[in-house]
């Protein structure tokens, strides 16, 4: 606080007190020369750091799983949207990942033209065929594929629900468009992904293995082993009575719940049971684990952006026991 004093004979002045610069408005530029001039503002180290961002809440999409399911349910699109809870002025499911559930009734058709990098897609159940530019992926139950940021068309065969994994809130944030050379469709077979789970059931672990768990990449892709530059995908298993040990990471993860009965995760301390096909959102940096109560081995499929964090350095990956 600052004060002066005047003569006896004159008014005494009030003391002030300079206003915190953390309580200062936004500050414009005062005679703007020109229009980029004007499109200025001005912050200080005060107030630019205390932005108060909605948490990304802990979820289990069962609803939505379910309806996708249901024998009825038309072909379209069921969105696991959190964008009103995280105050996202686009769809998102993470700030950085929306996850979706795709039906398609037997015979119909069901294009999209995403505005993502790319997505991933889980075939839950039925047969068809994805046109992705000039290539065709004829796919069934169990498959993955990595499909481009472009105009794609699903067509089932017989009924068909797939389960997919974009950036698209990542380019939404960053008023992005997808990349003038799309990223080449990769298909992922559901016998090759059992030969590769058998190669991995049959090799040893040390200390620092996360979990027995396959991660997907390609060929493009093969030196940072993501299935996009800023995406993860991993097919984790779980044996029948075990956990996989507590931990946790800065990347935000998607996960469906593939199989497994008796299974559930824990996630800041919050059980969170499992229910078949479910999507379950770990916030970044929350600590969680698995745990397999049932007599057969779980499986959950892993959409992580841990892709950026690998890129970043701030994957903070660490086993909390």
């Amino acid at each position: 606080m600052t004060e002066t004093f005047a003569p006896d004979d004159g008014p005494t002045p009030i003391a002030t007190t300079p206003i915190d610069m953390a309580d200062l408005p936004v500050q414009l530029p005062r005679n703007p020369a020109a229009p980029a001039e004007a499109r200025a503002r001005y912050f200080n180290s005060g107030n630019a750091f205390n932005i108060k961002l909605p948490p990304v809440p802990g979820r289990v999409f069962r609803d939505e799983a379910a309806r996708a399911l249901a024998p009825d349910a038309p072909t379209g699109f069921l969105a696991c949207d959190q964008s009103d809870a995280m105050a996202s002025p686009f769809p998102a499911t993470t700030p950085l990942m929306l996850a979706r559930y795709a039906t398609i009734a037997a015979g119909e058709r069901l294009a999209c033209d995403l505005a993502a990098t790319g997505s991933v897609w889980f075939v839950i159940a039925g047969t068809g065929e994805t046109q992705a530019g000039a290539e065709t992926l004829r796919w069934g139950p169990g498959d993955v594929m990595l499909l481009p940021g472009c105009a794609i068309t699903h067509v089932a065969e017989s009924r068909a629900v797939l389960w997919s994994v974009s950036n698209e809130p990542q380019l939404a944030h960053d008023a992005s468009r997808p990349p003038a050379v799309p990223v080449a469709a990769v298909h992922y077979p559901a016998a090759e992904i059992e030969r590769q789970l058998a190669v991995i059931a049959a090799s040893g672990t040390n200390a620092a293995t996360s979990g027995l768990a396959l991660i997907f990449s390609s060929d493009g892709l093969e030196a940072s082993r993501n299935i996009l530059p800023t995406l993860t995908l991993s097919l984790n298993t779980l044996p029948p009575g075990t956990h996989q040990r507590a931990h946790r990471h800065n990347s935000a993860a998607v996960t469906l719940a593939v199989a497994g009965e008796r299974c559930f995760s824990t996630v800041d301390d919050a059980r969170c049971d499992w229910t078949p096909w479910a999507t379950l959102v770990t916030p970044p940096g929350a600590p969680h684990s698995h745990h397999n109560e049932g007599g057969n081995r779980a499986r959950f499929l892993i959409v992580q952006d841990g892709g950026l964090h690998y890129h970043a350095r701030t994957m903070g990956f660490a086993f909390l026991e």
